[in-house]
């Protein structure tokens, strides 16, 4: 791709070289040895540790020898997902990035600028001679979008900054100074399969917007997993059937834009009639968030199947249909903010047992333990096999923080006016460093992302300039 007349062209260059490593979280080796690499080939000291997170020093530039030094954090790794007729392999392709106007997209992928425009832009400041700037430890860490565990097996004794700028937010016009907690909640119900003879419906819940479970789970995007739930639920009591398999999601904190059941039954045109029923009265009442909601059934012919049991069956729709999903409550203290959260994003159907991986956020870690609470007791109907894993703690803010002074003053100076400063509803690093060194001065910024962990990513070019421009304007500024 060229990007012969952009006026921070690098930044773009190293991102296209990054979107041709596979770098979906859990495979982080191949990106890891770039950033290496890079380190190396312009002679800078770095340290490559057992999770594959990076650290790469940078002496202070002329006039900032002796300045305090600043940590700058992107993390290496980036959702997966795929349109249907996709052909890529993860594991294997990198990704085809397309210039569409200002936006850079994804040829039916994620595109993976949450995160790797902030590295991009890290390495692009690293790799120049021409940028002043205060000594810089650049921290890439590895497999935030699966529960920071990069971060959280960080080394932090090799970082002597107090001071950390995180370039993982989303809008060019806002400063983040504070994010919520959270952990991963797994239930697993357990199943007794049957053989059973006759005809095999599956049916697919499609085309709803999905997205970021934390900072769009207040936006209208309703989850695939709960409304094939809700099917069931009204089909129940007009067609006798029994599920053969029920899955939707492979991310936790993604909400599943897709799901599918398919189901054993003696009455494949009632339960064809009824299921279609049941989806124009759910469209009815979310057409307006979700209009481009559909249900494609198919017939699958009559053979023998091994399907759950008409307990299990039961089971697996009751919960569906019983357990919280979505927002739980809304800040008191600050207007519009999500303060407690879950989502279903992963719902798979095993040998001997279906396992429903939530996704639970808030900004309190009190909240965040009663929900725990919560989900545990409502699962105590269905089965004792529960899990909580991957905690990471709240971000808090600090009000005497120096960075937010210099930010919004470079800000006022670039753009004229005064930047948004928000509290967000989803997990961010800074959380993880914060805990871990004492008095951290920490703020996020970023440039406009849309659609991120969905395959209509898109990541705005004049913003990401903006954006860069901003970062280079605070980093030559005396803190």
């Amino acid at each position: 791709m060229d990007f012969k007349g952009f006026k921070h062209s690098r930044i773009f260059e190293i991102f296209c070289d990054l979107a041709k490593i596979p770098h979906g979280s859990g495979d982080m080796k191949k990106i890891a040895r770039y950033c290496a690499d890079f380190a190396e080939e312009h002679n800078l000291r770095y340290i490559r540790d057992e999770a594959d997170n990076v650290i790469i020093f940078k002496n202070g530039t002329l006039g900032f020898e002796k300045a305090e030094p600043i940590i700058l954090q992107g993390h290496l790794d980036m959702v997966c997902q795929k349109t249907n007729d996709s052909k890529i392999d993860f594991s294997t392709d990198g990704i085809t990035v397309i210039k569409d106007g200002d936006f850079l997209k994804a040829d039916g992928t994620t595109l993976g600028a949450d995160n790797g425009i902030a590295v991009a832009m890290i390495l692009s400041i690293l790799g120049s001679d021409k940028i002043p700037h205060p000594p810089i430890e650049a921290v890439f860490t590895t497999d935030e979008e699966v529960g920071m565990l990069g971060a959280i097996e960080l080394d932090f004794k090799a970082l002597r900054s107090k001071r950390m700028i995180n370039i993982d937010s989303e809008e060019d016009d806002t400063l983040t100074v504070s994010c919520a907690g959270g952990s991963d909640f797994v239930v697993n119900i357990p199943v007794v399969k049957d053989n059973k003879t006759g005809t095999a419906v599956s049916m697919t819940v499609h085309s709803l917007k999905g997205g970021h479970s934390g900072v769009e789970i207040n936006k209208g995007r309703h989850n695939a997993d709960i409304i094939i739930g809700k099917i069931l639920n009204d089909i129940k009591n007009s067609c006798e059937f029994n599920i053969i398999s029920i899955n939707g999601g492979d991310k936790a904190n993604a909400i599943p834009n897709s799901s599918n059941v398919v189901v054993y039954t003696k009455n494949p045109v009632l339960l064809v009639e009824t299921a279609k029923k049941a989806y124009d009265e759910i469209y009815s009442k979310i057409s307006t968030d979700e209009p481009l909601f559909s249900v494609s059934v198919k017939n699958l012919g009559g053979r023998e199947h091994l399907a759950l049991n008409d307990t299990a069956t039961q089971k697996i729709i009751e919960f569906l249909n019983t357990v919280p999903n979505g927002v739980v409550k809304m800040s008191d203290e600050i207007e519009g903010l999500v303060e407690t959260s879950l989502n279903l994003g992963i719902l798979r159907t095993e040998e001997n047992s279906v396992v429903f991986h939530f996704a639970l956020r808030s900004n309190k870690d009190k909240e965040l333990a009663a929900l725990q609470v919560r989900v545990k007791e409502v699962s105590k109907k269905f089965t004792n096999d529960t899990e909580s894993f991957g905690q990471y703690p709240a971000w808090e803010y600090k009000s005497d923080s120096k960075l937010q002074t210099v930010y919004k003053k470079c800000y006022k100076a670039q753009y004229g006016k005064e930047p948004k400063v928000e509290a967000i509803h989803a997990g961010l690093e800074c959380a993880v460093f914060a805990s871990r060194i004492k008095g951290l001065d920490c703020i996020s910024m970023g440039p406009n992302l849309f659609d991120v962990h969905t395959v209509n990513e898109k990541l705005s070019i004049k913003s990401t300039e903006s954006t860069y421009e901003l970062l280079l304007k605070i980093l030559k500024s005396k803190v």
